[in-house]
Order: C-alpha cells, then sequence, then structure tokens
C-alpha cells in the first residue's frame, strides 16, 4: 500500500486527484467520527468539518507531505474544525441540546460509551501530540503495534510502551474528570471511537476539496452540478420505484443479449488467433530467418498479440456480464462503465505495446527503455485516450529473442495504480511482451507477488 506522505506529494505535485482520492478513503471515518462526537450527533455538521479538513488537506499539501503520519493532523483539524462550526451554530441556535439522552436499557460497554464520548476528544487533546498519535493509530485506526511502531519511528514492543502509557494517561484525565469504566478502556475506545462515514462522503469530500483548493480538474461549477443531479437522483427515485423496476427488467434483458453476442465476437476471435498461432508455428525457429522474414514474423506475433489482449477484454465482459445478470439487485450502469473502462485501458496498452514491437523491429529485437524512445510511434495514435498512466516495468535492457520463451508471461507495462472494479475488486491493465495486454483482477488488491512472478530482471550492461 503506497504510503500517506507519498499519495500527499504525489498530489502536491501532479495534482493527482486519485492520489487525493486514495487519502480521503483512508481517513474519512476517523475525520467523520470525530466530527460527529463534537457537533451533538449531527451527520450534516460533520460533513461539514469533514469537508473543511480534507480542504485544508488540499490546500497544505505540500507543507504536510513531510509528516511520516497523517493521523494526528487529521484529527487535530477536525477537532478545532469542529469546534468552530460548533459555536457559530450554537449561536444560531441557543437551546440545541449539547448531549444526547443515554438509552435507559444498555449493556455494559454501551454505558460506558455513553460517559466516554461527550468528552473523548476534548480530553485526547490534553495529551502530547505524541501520545495522542499513539492512541489514534492503535486504538481509532485499530493498527497492530508493529505497524504503529513504524509510523512512530520505534520498534514493536517500544511502540506497545509507548501506546500503554499514553493510555494511561488518558485513563487518569477521564478519572480526574469523574468518568471511570467498568469495561478496560481500550476496549470501549476501540469498538466504538471509529464509525463508518455515509455512503459515497469520500467521493463528494475528494470532489469539493479539490475545487476549493483550487487544483485539479474540478470545478466549483461541477460541483454544483454533482449536488443538483444528486437531488434530482433522490426524486426520481422517490416518484419512480414502480417504473425503475420495469428498468431493471429491460436492462437485464439487454446484458443477456449482449452476453450472447460477446460468445459469438469470442468464438471468432479463437478461430482468428488460432489462425495466426499456426502461421507463426510454421515459420520455425527465428533466428535461421532472413531479415525480411524475421520482421513480417514479429509483426505476425503483434496481430497475435493484438487477438490476445481482445479475446482476454472480451472474456473479461462475458464473464462479468454473466455475474452480473444473476445479480438482480446490481445496477446496470456499474457494469457498463466497468466495460468502457476496461475497454479504454486495454485499447491504450495495446498501442503502446504495438509502439513497443515496432521499436525492437528496427533495432534487432531489443525493447525500448523508455518512453522517450517511441513517444513519436504512439503520440498521435487517434484511438489513444491519454487518461491511463502506464509505466515501464524494466528499465534495463530486454531482448525479444532471448524472452522468447517467455514472452507471453512477462510483462513490460503496467498500470501505475489499481482501481475498483464494480464488484469489491482490485484491478490493473498489464502489457506483455508478446505484445499482448490483459486485465488482472485481485480481491486483495495486492499485485506484488503476481508481479513478481511474471517480471524478468534486466541482464547487466
Amino acid at each position: 500500500m503506497t504510503p500517506d506522505p507519498e499519495l500527499l506529494r504525489r498530489f502536491a505535485k501532479t495534482n493527482s486527484e486519485d492520489a487525493f482520492a486514495e487519502l480521503v478513503k483512508r481517513h474519512v471515518n476517523l475525520v467523520y467520527s470525530a466530527a460527529l462526537r463534537q457537533v451533538n450527533g449531527d451527520a450534516h455538521l460533520a460533513q461539514d468539518v469533514a469537508q473543511t479538513v480534507f480542504a485544508d488537506l488540499a490546500r497544505k499539501a505540500t507543507a504536510l507531505s513531510r509528516r511520516e503520519s497523517l493521523t494526528g493532523w487529521l484529527y487535530t483539524s477536525a477537532h478545532f474544525a469542529a469546534a468552530k462550526i460548533a459555536r457559530t451554530e450554537n449561536r444560531r441556535r441557543d437551546r440545541e441540546e449539547k448531549f444526547m439522552r443515554e438509552p435507559i436499557h444498555e449493556t455494559a460497554p454501551e454505558a460506558d460509551w455513553g460517559k466516554l464520548r461527550p468528552m473523548l476528544d476534548e480530553v485526547m487533546h490534553e495529551l502530547k501530540e505524541t501520545d495522542r498519535e499513539a492512541i489514534l493509530l492503535r486504538y481509532f485506526e485499530n493498527r497492530p503495534f508493529a505497524e504503529v511502531g513504524a509510523k512512530l519511528g520505534f520498534n514493536e514492543n517500544t511502540a506497545r510502551m509507548r501506546v500503554e502509557r499514553a493510555l494511561e494517561k488518558l485513563r487518569q484525565i477521564f478519572t480526574k474528570r469523574g468518568i471511570t469504566t467498568a469495561t478496560a478502556l481500550a476496549s470501549v475506545i476501540s469498538a466504538n471511537a471509529v464509525q463508518i462515514a455515509p455512503a459515497n462522503l469520500a467521493a463528494t469530500l475528494t470532489a469539493a476539496s479539490i475545487a476549493t483548493a483550487g487544483t485539479g480538474t474540478f470545478t466549483l461549477l461541477k460541483v454544483m452540478s454533482m449536488a443538483k443531479l444528486k437531488l434530482g437522483i433522490n426524486a426520481l427515485v422517490v416518484a419512480g420505484a414502480a417504473t425503475a423496476l420495469v428498468v431493471q427488467h429491460q436492462a437485464q434483458t439487454k446484458l443477456r443479449l449482449e452476453n450472447e453476442t460477446l460468445t459469438q465476437q469470442i468464438a471468432q476471435l479463437k478461430t482468428d488467433n488460432e489462425s495466426l498461432s499456426n502461421r507463426l508455428a510454421s515459420a520455425g525457429n527465428s533466428k535461421k530467418l532472413p531479415d525480411e522474414q524475421f520482421n513480417e514474423l514479429l509483426k505476425l506475433r503483434g496481430e497475435v498479440g493484438a487477438l490476445k489482449n481482445q479475446l482476454a477484454t472480451a472474456a473479461k465482459i462475458q464473464a462479468q456480464t454473466t455475474t452480473h445478470v444473476n445479480q438482480e439487485n446490481q445496477p446496470a450502469d456499474l457494469l457498463e462503465q466497468q466495460k468502457r473502462t476496461i475497454g479504454a485501458k486495454g485499447g491504450d496498452a495495446h498501442i503502446y505495446l504495438s509502439a513497443f514491437m515496432d521499436y525492437a523491429n528496427s533495432h534487432n529485437g531489443q525493447f525500448p527503455t523508455n518512453w522517450d524512445q517511441i513517444r513519436d510511434k504512439y503520440n498521435n495514435a487517434p484511438s489513444l485516450t491519454g487518461t491511463n498512466q502506464f509505466e515501464i516495468v524494466n528499465q534495463g535492457q530486454l531482448n525479444f529473442n532471448t524472452l522468447r520463451p517467455n514472452l507471453g508471461s512477462t510483462i513490460l507495462i503496467r498500470e501505475y495504480l489499481a482501481w475498483p472494479t464494480y464488484d469489491g475488486k482490485w484491478e490493473k491493465v498489464y502489457g506483455f511482451a508478446d505484445g499482448h495486454a490483459e486485465p488482472i483482477i485481485l480481491s486483495d488488491g495486492n499485485f506484488t507477488a503476481w508481479e513478481q512472478q511474471h517480471t524478468v530482471s534486466s541482464p547487466k550492461q
């Protein structure tokens, strides 16, 4: 997982919306929960606080990127932003209740949390910053001691002692205020301190924060349009529930028809692929071919790669389409969006790989080592979207001939960042040395081990 400081530096330098969105996704629950406690459970005010905090993060990205951990800064910013908003709101509503009434019948942990909740954030800010950071990492974000130590610059045992001392200081402050708990303080905080933020809040905060900071491609007009669109959708949902059921049935029927069409396309692609593969097999050992025939062989391999790319993409879409048809509650537009995304990314990857093959064709099989060597080959491609970021995996010299036994399993290029699929998994598109591109989907989003199995070390020069 990319560290927070690296994501923030990437946003500060390139205005990467993906990097900032990942930061918001990681920390939105912490910020929202801290704000929610301090505004007496008012979800709308808590969202305003979260908006203020992440807008400040966007504006101060360059300075804050030097921090090893953002957790403490975000928590403290949420505290002060919530206090300011609460004061403003209290002036407008003098009679607003400050604390919610506790339930009459509750379990011991709920009763303990009821006593801690109103004072938790105020008491947390009586601790030193290092002690507060330790408790936040361990009990608010529930990180293991090893990870807490890595964030704070300690080993695991030192981190454990630091957390225990900070927890004892927190307990003493509560005791001075006459607050004690029947259960362990750590258990109460860990179970209740961070709640799940409302759905889509992270996306809304990302858009609005970047717009407020004056960076990225978002504008205030676009944010306002998004808000109006959301209101319109809500009104349509309320007014047309019956119509939605009819539309859903029609969408499923359409997907079944598309699935049948994809099956036919896949059969044709398989036939074309087998035909080209037979032509390649009949060519024999390319080392013994004249230059003209060798160049023709490289072109054939590029065509095979293109067909493999189309076949893999079509098969992937078909599998996802079939899954979608069987899940009646999945909205059809999510699958359509993912199909378009896969097509765009696969198309860009194929254009880049074609440039790789052209370069190798004119350099005795040698692949390029940087994008500048092939930029003129793909820059003017009419179908290149230019919105999908790929990077060259091997920066050293790799040769088509030496990789021949493993061309189809050796990565040349990969997407810079993984992206989420509509069913909660993660996907990246890879380009291989035989000219084909392939989307890889993993449930945990950790592509490192898979990439190591498909990467060849560059020979020393």
